[in-house]
């Protein structure tokens, strides 16, 4: 004679008391999980804002007579989870025109990206990392400069009649054409 009997068979009540069990602890480790795993993706899930105007200056500080004024670009980055607010993101120069609009030309030249500047005695943009200079309209002034086109000019609005906003963009330096970074 067997000492140790067999054990019982499970009842079915057990089976089913144990699978709820299970169901009900997977549950509560599987919606913290996603909830988390959401939260970490988050950032890829999200559309770049970029592209968008920026309040650059209020219109009473661009001077009246077309002379053009040097302005910080300031705007709100966003990289994955930071955001950071007011940061310096390039600079441009405004100008009024005759007939009440504003220019706005980026400050980077287009043949290396050295900030260009304003010469009030010769009335034109200078570069001086290759001695370059340009017209206030952002064209290039002498033929034989290595600039492979004018300065580039943004998008202007004015809000409000006293606010300017710039879509501010910067461009890839070298090349003719016009494309965004």
């Amino acid at each position: 004679m067997d000492p140790h009997p067999p054990p019982p068979a499970p009842a079915r009540r057990n089976f089913l008391a144990q699978a709820a069990a299970a169901v009900i602890g997977a549950i509560t480790l599987v919606i913290p999980a996603a909830s988390g795993l959401l939260v970490l993706l988050d950032p890829l899930r999200r559309k770049p804002a970029g592209g968008g105007a920026v309040f650059v200056a209020n219109l009473t500080a661009v001077p009246a007579g077309g002379e053009p004024r040097k302005f910080p670009v300031l705007a709100t980055r966003v990289d994955a989870w930071n955001r950071t607010p007011d940061v310096p993101v390039g600079a441009v120069y405004l100008q009024r025109l005759p007939d009440g609009g504003i220019r706005a030309l980026n400050v980077a030249c287009p043949h290396a990206g050295c900030f260009v500047d304003y010469k009030p005695a010769r009335d034109n943009f200078h570069c001086p990392c290759h001695n370059s200079s340009f017209a206030l309209d952002g064209r290039v002034l002498d033929p034989k400069s290595p600039s492979p086109r004018p300065l580039d000019s943004l998008e202007t609005e004015v809000r409000g009649g006293t606010e300017v906003w710039v879509r501010f963009r910067n461009f890839r330096a070298g090349v003719h054409e016009k494309i965004p970074v």
